[in-house]
């Protein structure tokens, strides 16, 4: 991350449980005044469609991409600013007709750099993820999973909705409780991958999250719940995870 004065972008997919999320992660860890959240309205795929299909992504600019698509003239202005970092957090959404491993893969090799052409993250199947916990925290949720069936069926969200140990308003309401949250969703991702490491902070390559889910998927039609977008909590400062230190960059 840019440690000079940063002014970040966070892009996001819908204009709801997404935007409310982000708000609430960075106002509870004090860094909400360094951030601009924007909707993109539509999924990841028609942003792939917009910058790989057709033209080389690298000579493209994002933000004048997203400027001719934004239909919302107030909104607009947003894509001229300069930003030092640039963050993408979207679905997975393995349901969907447009839906390619491939794809999702070009993306996380071209948008892996929050300072240079941005930074994605992915969740699992989707953001509601983030409050897929039925306690903080919650001994079984390593093994939590989705099947295809529910995705297609589209109950997903409602399920969630009835195994939630609170509304979604009241869910991780202090900084403990996100602390909570991240640290099982970084435990999880290590054990979906496989992965060790000496360092607690640590985050699996995007890479080898999406290369387990998908051998998850073609092998037994589930893949694994995975919020990601808390991550980026611990790439802008893992210190702030701390709750006995209150760190701003």
């Amino acid at each position: 991350m840019n440690k000079q004065k940063p002014k970040i972008l966070i892009l996001v997919e819908g204009e709801k449980t997404d935007v409310k999320i982000m708000n609430h992660l960075l106002s509870i860890y004090g860094i909400r005044d360094h951030h601009q959240i924007v909707s993109y309205k539509t999924n990841i795929y028609v942003l792939y469609k917009k910058m790989f299909v057709n033209d080389d992504p690298d000579s493209l600019d994002l933000l004048q991409v997203l400027k001719e698509n934004e239909k919302d003239e107030s909104i607009k202005n947003i894509f001229d600013e300069r930003y030092s970092d640039i963050l993408l957090i979207f679905d997975l959404d393995p349901q969907d007709m447009d839906f390619s491993p491939d794809k999702i893969r070009r993306m996380f090799e071209y948008f892996n750099e929050s300072t240079e052409n941005g930074k994605l993250y992915i969740n699992y199947p989707m953001v509601e993820s983030y409050y897929h916990l039925r306690s903080l925290p919650d001994p079984e949720y390593n093994n939590r999973t989705v099947s295809m069936e529910e995705l297609e069926r589209r109950s997903y969200k409602v399920r969630v909705r009835d195994e939630c140990l609170c509304n979604f308003r009241d869910f991780a309401q202090s900084k403990e409780e996100c602390n909570i949250v991240i640290r099982q969703n970084l435990q999880k991702a290590l054990y979906i991958t496989g992965k060790r490491s000496e360092e607690f902070f640590y985050l699996p390559p995007s890479l080898d999250i999406l290369s387990a889910q998908v051998h998850k998927m073609d092998r037994d039609g589930i893949l694994y719940v995975l919020c990601t977008c808390v991550f980026y909590i611990i790439d802008y400062n893992p210190k702030l995870i701390d709750s006995d230190v209150d760190v701003q960059r």
